[in-house]
């Protein structure tokens, strides 16, 4: 019988990877410590170094567009809650 994938969390996937940049041990060490696959070490510290820039970029595209989306559906709601109150108010008057 298999054994399910373990799932490693952003934090851990990290936290190895910036041991890997480091350098202060070897990946099979580090794959020993962590019990993790040695090809898996290599791989986030790979994704890490591409990705590092990223967090000193000044524009974050994505952010501004899901506060204007968050914006938008909120009025909608709004909107929707007053039609929904005017309508409840009017049925009432008629029963």
């Amino acid at each position: 019988m298999k054994k399910p994938r373990k799932k490693h969390t952003s934090t851990f996937k990290a936290q190895v990877a910036l041991e890997a940049i480091k350098e202060q041990a070897t990946v099979a060490d580090l794959a020993r410590r962590y019990k993790v696959n040695a090809n898996l070490v290599h791989k986030w510290k790979k994704e890490l170094l591409e990705r590092l820039p990223e967090v000193f970029e000044t524009t974050h595209t994505g952010v501004g567009e899901s506060i204007d989306r968050e914006a938008e559906l909120l009025r909608k709601i709004g909107q929707l809650t007053l039609e929904n109150d005017f309508l409840a108010r009017g049925l009432d008057r008629i029963r």
